[in-house]
Formats: structure tokens, sequence, C-alpha cells
């Protein structure tokens, strides 16, 4: 069972994996399976984005709609 990343762990990783492709010494296969699991994190970084976005949306929408019965 795998335990899901917060997006500060992933974002770490990510600039890890950034560090070692920027070095340029890594062998062939190894920047090959950094640059997948990078890729790999960009998707779920960009998925919890989006669904951040959303709850906050929902939260401002929210906050509007009870801002306006309280008058």
């Amino acid at each position: 069972m795998s335990e899901e990343k917060t997006f500060e762990a992933s974002m770490a990783r990510l600039n890890e994996l950034v560090a070692l492709l920027e070095r340029n010494d890594t062998p062939l296969d190894e920047t090959i399976a950094c640059f997948e699991e990078g890729l790999k994190l960009v998707q779920e970084l960009e998925k919890k984005l989006k669904g951040y976005e959303k709850k906050v949306d929902a939260l401002m929408k929210a906050s509007e709609d009870n801002a306006g019965t309280i008058q």
C-alpha cells in the first residue's frame, strides 16, 4: 500500500530530480527514470492544484452566499 505524498514532499522530490538532471553526470538509464518520475510528479501536482483551486472557489462562493444573508 503506497502512501500519498504531501504537496510539499512531492515538490521537494521534483526539485531533487531537476537537480540530478541538471548535473549532466547521471547515467542515461537513471536520467530516463528520473525524467519519467518527474513527469508523473508534475501530473500529480497539477491534479492536486486543481483540487485545491476547486476547494478555494467553493469556500469563496459559500462565504459570499453567507455574507449576502447576514445583512
